[in-house]
């Protein structure tokens, strides 16, 4: 598997991953959903770079034009809920993708908060055999929801090569997932930032908090 760091190059994502973490912005929901679709832009256009092209002859009111596009058959996966926002964003540069959804949520198995569950709900996908599958999910903590949403996927089809895109993640996380694809050379794992550690409720830091509340508000 290959980890491309997008946070390695200075570019403009380095504004929207700051509006995502400051307390004194995060208050906006709006401006936080936003936030999220720009990032989902700016990534598929650094997954788009890595497709396959050929080129096609258009015809134009004044003539015949070349022009390369890619061949591949895009599909755009997320995991439900806080993936919604950032799933839009590349589904504005891939608009023509096909779409699959995964519920997953994380649990608590003991009541210290410490030992944490993922558990999958509902799935609703197109035919994956032989496509390119794109996951987005913001938060890349332990790594163990985007295993389990790829793996079930793959109850519908084997990709012929998948990108695993995340807003922020935790060394640990990665780690986790190199250990998981490391014989995987079709996965490319997205990360527009990559942070130190996780504390002992499995939440990045630094981070930016929980992205499903601060998108869409509070739960119980």
């Amino acid at each position: 598997m290959k980890v491309i760091n997008l946070s390695e190059k200075n570019t403009v994502l380095n504004q929207y991953l700051v509006e995502l973490r400051d307390v004194n912005v995060q208050g906006d929901r709006a401006k936080f959903r936003n936030n999220l679709v720009r990032i989902g832009h700016v990534m598929a256009y650094e997954v788009s770079r890595l497709l396959t092209y050929s080129e096609k002859q258009i015809q134009t009111p004044l003539g015949v034009a070349p022009v390369q596009t890619f061949d591949n058959q895009i599909v755009l996966g997320t995991i439900f809920r806080a993936g919604l926002p950032f799933h839009q964003g590349f589904l504005d540069v891939f608009d023509q993708a096909d779409n699959a959804f995964v519920s997953a949520y994380r649990y608590y198995k003991d009541r210290e908060c410490k030992n944490v569950g993922i558990q999958i709900e509902y799935i609703a996908s197109p035919d994956l055999t032989g496509k390119t599958l794109i996951i987005a999910d913001p938060m890349l903590a332990t790594g163990g929801s985007f295993e389990l949403g790829y793996e079930a996927f793959c109850t519908k089809g084997v990709p012929s090569e998948i990108h695993l895109c995340c807003i922020i993640a935790s060394k640990r996380g990665v780690d986790f997932l190199k250990k998981a694809f490391h014989d995987h050379a079709n996965v490319t794992l997205w990360c527009a930032v990559i942070d130190p550690e996780l504390n002992e409720h499995a939440y990045i830091v630094p981070g930016l908090g929980d992205a499903g509340d601060l998108a869409y508000g509070g739960k119980i």
